[in-house]
């Protein structure tokens, strides 16, 4: 499709529909310095509205993706962010506060608690992003990630457009950069215990990795520039992007590679070893490009990563939590390779062997004493969960859609503690019914009960694999993201990363752990009302200016769709090619989560003229919902969900 038929296609579907923006109504307004927006003020600029919240790791990508068209449109373009929070924690006002400082948001965002402007615009996925033209209509609608090409080819055509009707009006946005605070550290978020005595901690706003005497507060040196960035080097050259997990290596494994410490660097999508004897930084895994497809195996130095956020020495080799992408990877630093052993990128909650498992957001590990199980901070389903070897075959994957059987030793995932993605709470007891929020962090304690941080319930928490309970060992924090185990005089002693309160503490490990029983939360994400029977699935997707689905070798999409329970869906499970499918949802079940999975690739140009030249691009447009949903005999059959909508 050539750019002035996009245009025609464009500019007849907004004059078509016509829909104009629905009010932004919400609690109150960060970076305005105190003043509320409303979208008639804006009119003359185009307005993104991108539907966020804090906790999701789709979201944090997309605000880095936007980064650079809030640069290239500065004087046209007013990015909003809206955040719909999932978790109750996420509803804090204070805590919204720290994570738009945390993650660097530099456009005015609008704390929308109740989901108002999230129903009035019906978003159903986070991220969603919908762009409103300067006369104040809604000209697209978007989810999930990637969007950044398509979105600059629309707004070229769309400003021309404007600007040669007269309704486009040039000039500063209304973002006002709030003060910003001062601490040694700022948002730290992993720790490790080093050999010495001392510890390295991530600083993640700062970008820099922190050595801290024991005193948990005097600093011995730091590593990297301060600037958000992405080189190798010195210490004092080397530039990061808001590390998180650090792992020290095998003193083996550090003679043979050069390198003693593991930073998982997560903004930039790459892990990163510091040698400890002079503070030098380099690459060894990742290339700074974000993975965009399933899986990935090959060169370490050649592959793609998706947010690493923490790592753990397993079956001599580093584990990766892949957060970005829903998986464990390896990394083998010796062989410098990397391949997936768990996960298969949907977003979820669903055990068994490796490759067939659903994680969501793993961002804590840690490893047993014995060195066979490798314990899961999984955060989006307030889950704990374990990682096991088992013997004779698994299959591995090889590739973003391959697998291959592998035999000797192979791994197996099972869930301790977790209902799921949108069921969380404070509560101790039996693992059955034990409920946390959003926890980040792990750590093994020396008889072989698992800490872990609840992050969004400001505890540390303790289960015991043996009796199968979960107690409170520590409340009152800080959202504590990191934890390491100090072995003192007077027993063990933890240390966590307070990570709002920019500060390590240590807790000391009590004898009898207190017991918390409070009510069970759901996620307040209003359920999508579908009638029992057969229903129409639609995914709406149209390829971006410039850009045609790449049907040389067949269908160039796939639609995969599933329910939990399994008993919801009567007929449609499964994966085929096709963005639509009728599915049926039994009468007896009340409700549950439909888990859909998309993809689309589309080529510049024309694929099968080849008129776009020798070095066309391709790109994979992907996204993964989990939409709750309630039967009624009187809702609509129909679901439409937009990957990307004009």
């Amino acid at each position: 499709m050539t750019v002035a038929a996009y245009r025609e296609v464009v500019s007849a579907t907004r004059t078509a529909t016509r829909i104009h923006a629905a009010p932004l109504v919400g609690r109150g307004w960060l970076n305005t310095a105190g003043r509320s927006l409303a979208l008639p003020d804006l009119r003359g600029k185009f307005v993104l509205l991108d539907f966020w919240t804090f906790c999701c790791i789709n979201c944090l990508h997309v605000l880095d993706e936007l980064r650079e068209l809030e640069r290239r449109y500065a004087d046209v373009l007013v990015i909003i962010g809206v955040h719909s929070p999932k978790f109750a924690h996420e509803g804090d006002p204070s805590a919204l506060a720290a994570a738009v400082e945390r993650y660097g948001v530099h456009h005015p965002v609008l704390d929308d608690p109740e989901l108002v402007t999230w129903k009035a615009y019906a978003a159903r996925a986070w991220p969603t992003l919908t762009l409103i033209d300067p006369e104040g209509y809604v000209v697209a609608q978007m989810s999930g990630e990637g969007h950044e090409r398509g979105l600059d080819v629309l707004l070229r055509e769309l400003v021309d457009e404007h600007e040669r009707r007269g309704t486009l009006h040039r000039g500063d946005g209304p973002y006002r950069l709030p003060e910003p605070a001062a601490t040694a550290l700022r948002f730290p978020g992993k720790v490790a215990a080093l050999p010495s005595g001392a510890f390295l901690v991530s600083d993640t706003a700062h970008h820099q990795i922190v050595e801290l005497e024991d005193d948990l507060v005097t600093e011995r040196r730091r590593i990297g520039s301060g600037e958000r960035g992405f080189a190798d080097g010195t210490a004092e050259r080397a530039s990061l992007c808001e590390p998180q997990g650090l792992l020290v290596l095998p003193a083996e494994t550090a003679a043979r590679t050069g390198y003693d410490v593991l930073v998982a660097d997560t903004v930039n999508h790459a892990l990163r070893g510091i040698r400890l004897a002079d503070g030098a930084v380099t690459t060894v895994a990742g290339t700074g490009r974000q993975l965009r497809r399933r899986g990935g195996a090959g060169p370490a130095g050649q592959q793609d990563l998706s947010s690493p956020w923490d790592l753990a020495w397993f079956d001599d080799a580093v584990l990766v939590a892949m957060a970005g992408t829903h998986q464990l990877w390896r990394f083998d630093p010796i062989s410098e390779t990397v391949a997936v052993i768990a996960g298969t990128s949907a977003e979820g909650l669903r055990d068994g062997d490796g490759p067939q498992a659903w994680f969501a957001q793993p961002s804590g590990l840690a490893v047993s004493s014995d060195g066979r199980t490798l314990w899961i901070a999984d955060a989006e389903t307030s889950a704990l969960r374990h990682l096991e070897r088992t013997t004779g075959g698994t299959d591995v994957a090889v590739g973003p859609d391959r697998t291959e059987r592998a035999t000797g030793t192979g791994y197996t995932v099972h869930t301790d503690v977790g209902a799921g993605l949108f069921d969380f709470g404070h509560r101790d007891g039996p693992a059955a019914q034990a409920l946390m929020q959003h926890p980040l962090g792990v750590a093994v304690l020396p008889d072989g009960s698992v800490a872990v941080c609840d992050t969004y319930n400001g505890s540390v928490r303790r289960f015991d694999p043996v009796t199968r309970t979960m107690s409170t060992l520590a409340s009152g924090l800080a959202e504590p993201s990191g934890v390491a185990i100090e072995h003192g005089v007077d027993g063990p002693v933890l240390v966590v990363v307070e990570s709002a309160a920019h500060r390590l503490v240590r807790i000391v490990i009590p004898i009898a752990a207190q017991q918390v029983r409070r009510n069970a939360q759901q996620t307040q994400r209003p359920a999508t009302a579908l009638a029992p029977g057969e229903v129409r699935l639609a995914v709406d997707f149209a390829p971006p200016s410039g850009q045609k689905l790449d049907d040389r070798y067949g269908d160039p999409t796939r639609l995969e769709v599933s329910a939990s329970p399994a008993a919801l869906l009567e007929a449609g499970a499964g994966t085929a090619a096709g963005l639509s499918r009728t599915i049926r949802l039994s009468a007896d079940v009340p409700g549950g989560v439909l888990h859909i999975s998309v993809q689309a690739a589309a080529c510049d140009g024309d694929p099968a003229t080849g008129d776009a030249g020798e070095f066309a691009a391709c790109h994979l447009y992907q996204q993964d919902w989990g939409i709750p949903v309630t039967l009624d005999a009187a809702a609509p059959r129909e679901l439409v969900l937009p990957l990307r909508a004009t």
